[in-house]
C-alpha cells in the first residue's frame, strides 16, 4: 500500500496548512494501527443493543483498508468483549462498541485544546488502537508520552504496532479511574468521565492542563490545575463524544430491556407534544444540555414505514415514548415513572427557541478537588457529580 499519499490526503483534511499537526498526521501510517475493524451491518432497526457488526480485515482488501484507515472517521475495533483482531473476516457479533480508533480530526482538536509545548510530559488516557499515542510521540518524542488503557490486549497490540511504526512511547495497562503511575503536564483523555477522577487531578502537575469529555454529553472540558488540587477552565464550543471510561472488559449490563419495554408500555400520562419528534443523540446541543440537566437518560430512535419513534428511559423507572408519522407532524407522547422526561426535553427545546442557544456550550468550568464539575454561563449554573 502506498500509504504516504493517503496519509497526506488525510492530513490536508484534518489540519490547516500551517498547523504543526499537518506533517505529523501525514507521517503516521494509520492503517498499521487498524488492521482489522468492525463495521455496522444491521440492515434495519431492531431491538436496542442488538446492532450487528461485521469484521473487516484490511490485508484481504488493501483498497478498502486504505479507504477506511485514511478517512476522517472512527473505526470500531472492539464490540462488547470481542476484538476485531480475533474475528474471522466477514464474521459477525452483536453489542455496543467498547473501543475504537478515534477519527483523526477529533484527535487533532483535542491536542489543540491541550496546547502542548516542547518538553512537556503527556498522558494519553485511552490507548485504544495506539494511533493517538503515535501522533503524540511523532510530534513530541517517545520520552514525553505515556499512554494507558484498561484493556491489556489493546495495550499489547498498540505497543507492537507503535514499535513497527518506529515509535516507542510508554504504554501500560491501567484502570485510569484509579491510581495513575506518575504525574504529567498534560492529560488528554479520549474516554469520557463523570465526574473527573480524583486520580487525574492528583496526577496533574502545577500549571498542567486536562482535556477530556463529560460522559453522557457532547461536552469537551478544558481545565488548568489550581493550587487547591482542582482545576478551572471552560467548555469550548467544539463538540466531541467518546465512549465512557470503563473499569473492566465490558460496560455494565445494558438497558436494552427497559428500552424495549418503553416501546410498547401502557402510559400513565399521554399528551400531544409541543414539537415534532427529535433524534436527541443527533442534536448535540440539546443532548448535552439534557445530559447535564437529567443525567443518566438512555435514548433510542427508530424510523420505520414513515413513523418516527424516540424513546427515553432512566434508571429511576421514568420513561417516555414519542411518535409521529411525518417529520413536521405532532409528537404523540406516552410517559411513565416518577419523572416526565419528554416534558423536560420540550422545556429545553422551548428555551432553545426563545434564546437561540442553550447555555452549556461556552460555559466556564470549575473542577473541585473531589472531581465535581461546576458550570456557569451568565446566570445559568449547573453541577455535574
Amino acid at each position: 500500500m502506498d500509504w504516504e499519499l493517503y496519509a497526506e490526503w488525510l492530513a490536508q483534511h484534518v489540519a490547516h496548512a500551517r498547523s504543526r499537526w499537518r506533517n505529523v498526521v501525514a507521517a503516521v501510517p494509520r492503517h498499521t494501527f487498524v488492521p482489522r475493524w468492525w463495521t455496522w451491518a444491521q440492515a434495519a432497526p431492531g431491538p436496542y443493543g442488538s446492532a450487528v457488526w461485521e469484521a473487516c480485515a484490511g490485508p484481504s482488501d488493501p483498497d478498502a483498508w486504505a479507504a477506511a484507515a485514511y478517512a476522517d472517521r472512527s473505526l470500531v475495533t472492539r464490540v462488547g468483549p470481542c476484538h476485531a483482531d480475533d474475528a474471522r473476516p466477514g464474521g459477525t457479533t452483536t453489542g455496543s462498541p467498547t473501543s475504537s480508533a478515534t477519527l483523526p480530526g477529533l484527535l487533532v482538536q483535542m491536542f489543540r485544546h491541550a496546547v502542548v509545548d516542547e518538553g512537556l510530559d503527556i498522558l494519553d488516557v485511552g490507548t485504544g488502537s495506539g494511533y493517538g499515542a503515535a501522533l503524540l510521540a511523532m510530534r513530541f518524542g517517545d520520552d514525553q508520552v505515556t499512554s494507558v488503557d484498561v484493556d491489556p490486549y489493546l495495550v499489547a497490540a498498540a505497543a507492537d504496532r507503535l514499535d513497527r511504526a518506529g515509535l516507542r512511547p510508554r504504554v501500560t495497562a491501567v484502570d485510569a479511574t484509579g491510581p495513575l503511575p506518575g504525574t504529567w503536564d498534560r492529560i488528554i483523555a479520549t474516554v469520557s468521565v463523570r465526574p473527573v477522577p480524583v486520580s487525574w487531578l492528583k496526577a496533574l502537575r502545577p500549571g498542567g492542563r486536562l482535556v477530556t469529555t463529560v460522559a453522557g454529553t457532547g461536552l469537551t472540558l478544558v481545565v488548568d490545575a489550581t493550587p487547591d488540587g482542582g482545576a478551572e477552565g471552560r467548555i469550548p464550543w467544539d463538540r466531541a463524544g467518546f465512549m465512557a471510561a470503563r473499569t473492566g472488559p465490558d460496560y455494565p449490563p445494558s438497558v436494552a430491556a427497559a428500552i424495549e419495554a418503553a416501546h410498547s408500555a401502557q402510559a400513565e400520562h399521554v399528551t400531544v407534544g409541543r414539537y415534532p419528534v427529535v433524534n436527541v443523540m443527533e442534536a448535540w446541543e440539546l443532548w448535552s444540555m439534557l445530559g447535564v440537566t437529567v443525567p443518566g437518560i438512555e435514548h433510542d430512535y427508530r424510523e420505520e414505514g414513515g413513523v418516527r419513534t424516540a424513546v427515553m428511559v432512566h434508571a429511576d423507572g421514568s420513561w417516555a415514548r414519542a411518535t409521529n408519522s411525518s417529520p413536521d407532524g405532532p409528537a404523540y407522547v406516552h410517559q411513565g415513572g416518577p419523572r416526565r422526561l419528554w416534558d423536560v426535553l420540550d422545556d429545553l427545546r422551548a428555551r432553545w427557541l426563545r434564546d437561540g442557544s442553550l447555555p452549556v456550550y461556552g460555559a466556564t468550568a470549575r473542577v473541585a478537588p473531589d472531581g465535581t464539575i461546576h458550570l456557569r454561563r451568565g446566570t445559568w449554573t449547573a453541577t455535574i457529580r
